[in-house]
């Protein structure tokens, strides 16, 4: 690690963002293949339309799809112009995560959540569903990575109090909140402690909140059209993952100035 603290911060940048666009490549074949149960790792990548296997060169992220104009080499069909989107989106993520945490322990375990959050997100927009492929391995992960950096009472409350709260929603919604959900913020809340999950969620049903009344005003959908919240949750988890301690030091301020001008007043 001290040797790569050596290396200048651009080239590291760099590196990074290319290994996010690897990453990202890898996340498409899991959004594709996981709802079908399919392996992540055979067969090599192939067309989703006709089946080709494609070339290695046809298989760099973003250049390859610039090169090949969108379309498969064999069949000349469309590819979807989600694949580099998911690409860059990843490496950007990835990019973000270098700036805000450098080469830290922190990292190296939002190298492993940055995507994984991808997966979720884009998986549960198409089939409403959170894998439990991710999100199982996330809770032994989560109460891992935790109990290290935030101590194994904070993770484990953290995952309690997510687990449970959401829980108790899904019985009160008679099954309104999904099974994946539940597991969801169950490891994000062992990965960030019990504070910042309860923050997950605010953040994450006020953008449900404004993704609903979007929908309803402008696509004229009900309120019985569902809306997936494993991507508001990701959203939401990113969030405070960047400005966690941030808004939480805002709420804890604000409460005290108002509990203070309250006592004036009385």
């Amino acid at each position: 690690m001290e040797l790569i603290n050596t290396l200048p911060q651009p080239l590291i940048a760099v590196t990074l963002f290319i290994f996010g666009l690897s990453i990202g490549s890898f996340a498409n074949v899991c959004i594709y293949r996981l709802p079908k149960k399919q392996s992540v790792v055979f067969p090599a990548s192939y067309c989703t339309t006709c089946s080709a296997p494609i070339r290695p060169l046809d298989n760099i992220p973003v250049i390859s799809y610039l090169i090949l104009r969108g379309k498969c080499r064999d069949c000349n069909n469309n590819i979807s112009v989600t694949y580099p989107v998911i690409e860059i989106i990843t490496a950007l993520l990835l990019l973000a995560g270098f700036l805000k945490f450098g080469l830290t322990f922190d990292f190296l375990v939002y190298l492993l959540v940055a995507p994984a959050l991808v997966i979720i997100t884009a998986v549960d927009i198409k089939h409403q569903v959170i894998p439990d492929v991710i999100t199982l391995p996330g809770l032994a992960l989560g109460l891992a990575a935790g109990s290290y950096s935030i101590g194994y009472m904070n993770s484990f409350m953290g995952f309690l109090l997510g687990c449970g709260l959401f829980y108790l929603l899904a019985i009160l919604s008679n099954g309104g909140m999904g099974g994946g959900d539940i597991k969801y913020i169950a490891a994000a809340g062992a990965f960030v402690g019990w504070q910042k999950v309860l923050l997950i969620i605010f953040i994450g049903a006020v953008l449900g909140t404004f993704v609903g009344l979007f929908q309803i005003g402008f696509q004229k959908k009900t309120r019985k059209n569902i809306i997936p919240f494993g991507p508001l949750l990701a959203v939401a988890t990113l969030i405070t993952l960047f400005y966690g301690n941030l808004l939480i030091k805002l709420y804890i301020d604000n409460l005290w100035v108002g509990l203070a001008k309250t006592k004036i007043f009385i």
